[in-house]
């Protein structure tokens, strides 16, 4: 049956309704979607731009810069024109779109680190074969993969919604639209896109869950037959940072999908939802930015600074 909405404007969650408040998270708010902007896009500018960079590794980070970019300017604008305006209303056709890109975006991260945890399990469980296994044509193919296949979960989840009648309440507590609390809105059964949601959702989440973190099981278990306290240390500082990044994303997620929408749990659900559509963007650059000297080296060279790291990335 086509869908008959007659709810036109969904009503987003308020952080607050104390002015000063509300003001001081517009600035933070702000400053954070313009610090996420501004250090991907450097990342992006150095992958690109330095010769050094030319490997696997900062390959898929470029893409992970640019996939962080652009979550944020989904979720982010939003926030911030919510919080000046004070308005909190989102056209119910904005809401979906809005939605749409969620989904979209936060699978693709899911499947470009699960690339990335490839990645390093060859590094260091098969370095001998690396260039071989680990090719640009390989690199492309993976990558291809990772933000095509992204777009299977929100196509499938948004054709659901066609088949329900949305007719109030039109308030959701969460400060962006996502699938599960567009589903609360609606006045018909819901009943079938739930069992769509954990086949699509819960098929696709536990093959990206166990490809991220499998090969860890792998490089662990090579790690610890490394008989040198440095080589053991060398050889797992390769990953800390992807798995900082991991480790990060699926708590924001979990604490999201995973932990009941109660009162006495609200707030940890809003961090969580803070966390996950404007911290996370911010942090993955900065993660990586701190712990890799060859990026050090190539943001030297790119500003001419040559007293605090004395290296080039030539």
């Amino acid at each position: 049956m086509k869908n008959q909405t007659t709810i036109t404007s969904v009503l987003l969650m308020s952080l607050s309704d104390d002015q000063k408040i509300i003001y001081v998270l517009f600035t933070v708010f702000l400053f954070m979607y313009l610090m996420t902007f501004l250090t991907n896009f450097l990342i992006i500018l150095l992958v690109v731009t330095c010769a050094h960079l030319h490997t696997p590794m900062y390959f898929f980070l470029g893409n992970l810069a640019f996939l962080d970019m652009s979550y944020s300017s989904v979720t982010a604008p939003r926030i911030l024109f919510d919080l000046r305006t004070q308005d909190w209303s989102i056209s119910f056709p904005e809401c979906i779109i809005q939605m749409f890109f969620v989904i979209y975006f936060g699978s693709s991260e899911v499947y470009l680190l699960s690339s990335m945890s490839y990645d390093r399990y060859i590094a260091i469980c098969h370095p001998l074969h690396y260039s071989q296994v680990m090719s640009w044509g390989m690199c492309t193919q993976m990558v291809s993969l990772a933000w095509s296949s992204a777009f299977l979960a929100p196509i499938i989840y948004t054709l659901c919604l066609r088949r329900l009648t949305f007719c109030g309440p039109n308030f959701i507590q969460n400060i962006f639209c996502d699938l599960p609390h567009l589903l609360k809105l609606s006045c018909t059964d819901i009943s079938i896109n739930l069992l769509v949601f954990f086949i699509v959702g819960g098929f696709l989440g536990t093959a990206a869950f166990v490809t991220t973190f499998y090969p860890y099981v792998r490089i662990f278990s090579t790690v610890l037959k490394i008989r040198t306290r440095d080589g053991k240390r060398k050889a797992f500082s390769t990953c800390t940072s992807h798995l900082t990044v991991v480790f990060t994303f699926y708590a924001s997620i979990t604490f999201i999908y995973f932990v009941p929408n109660k009162s006495n749990l609200l707030t940890l659900n809003q961090v969580a939802t803070v966390i996950y559509a404007l911290i996370t963007p911010l942090l993955n650059p900065l993660i990586y930015s701190l712990r890799s000297k060859d990026l050090k080296a190539a943001l030297q060279k790119a500003l001419h600074i040559h007293v605090l790291i004395p290296r080039s990335c030539a």
